[in-house]
């Protein structure tokens, strides 16, 4: 069942190791079929160097197990929400990548400072409020899904698609598994240049016309960047 789903999803997770944004089993990836509805997701807590594709489990959007003999990762309700909320969104991606988990942390949005930034995100990467204790208490991982949902209430999950969980640590998504690694790398790189600059004293944004103009073309309905399919 899904057994191309479940190759990219495997590849994905193979691929945040080799990227560095992974360590032990910190973070995990999955993909949406949406002819189905199913997922494919990480398995919890097993080794990304044991793993295999026959490893990933298939689940519903209800969060029930329809294939695999492994537990879901038990970020599997946070994925869901997105699938059930963010249109066009086939997947997912969390990480506890070092630069942007410090951001998490501080609990501060990632200011557009630069161009590079203007380039993957349409404007800053934004953070979110903390649980509440009875929000942590019922159930935490979906709750971290609706707290993320909820910030982005009035904006497009696929113009900014990233997002950092106070406290916690960041989450980032794509029209593919693949295409949510590639903003996890650019995500952790826009971090870093974030508290460079920072710590080179400058705390202005980039200028709204330049960022527009770098996002729009690359992601704009006349982009001009790369080469026409």
């Amino acid at each position: 069942m899904l057994e191309k789903l479940k190759e990219e999803v495997y590849a994905a997770n193979r691929r945040l190791v080799s990227s560095g944004l992974v360590v032990l089993t910190w973070g995990n990836a999955s993909g949406y079929d949406p002819e189905s509805g199913l997922v494919v997701i990480k398995p919890s807590g097993v080794g990304y160097d044991v793993m295999k594709p026959s490893d990933m489990v298939v689940v519903g959007l209800d969060g029930k197990v329809v294939e695999g003999t492994l537990n879901p990762s038990s970020d599997t309700p946070t994925h869901l929400e997105f699938y059930r909320n963010f249109k066009g969104v086939k997947g997912a991606v969390h990480t506890h990548s070092t630069e942007a988990t410090a951001w998490a942390q501080a609990c501060r949005e990632i200011p557009c400072y630069g161009t590079t930034h203007a380039d993957q995100f349409h404007g800053s990467v934004p953070v979110t409020r903390f649980l509440t204790p009875q929000e942590v208490e019922e159930a935490y991982e979906l709750n971290t899904g609706k707290v993320i949902v909820e910030l982005f209430r009035d904006r497009e999950p696929l113009a900014q698609p990233g997002v950092l969980v106070a406290g916690h640590a960041p989450f980032t998504w794509g029209v593919t598994p693949a295409k949510a690694v590639d903003n996890a790398i650019a995500l952790e790189a826009m971090a870093r240049m974030a508290r460079l600059t920072e710590q080179l004293g400058c705390r202005t944004a980039l200028p709204a016309h330049i960022g527009e103009k770098h996002y729009m073309r690359k992601h704009g309905p006349n982009a001009y960047y790369g080469q026409k399919a």
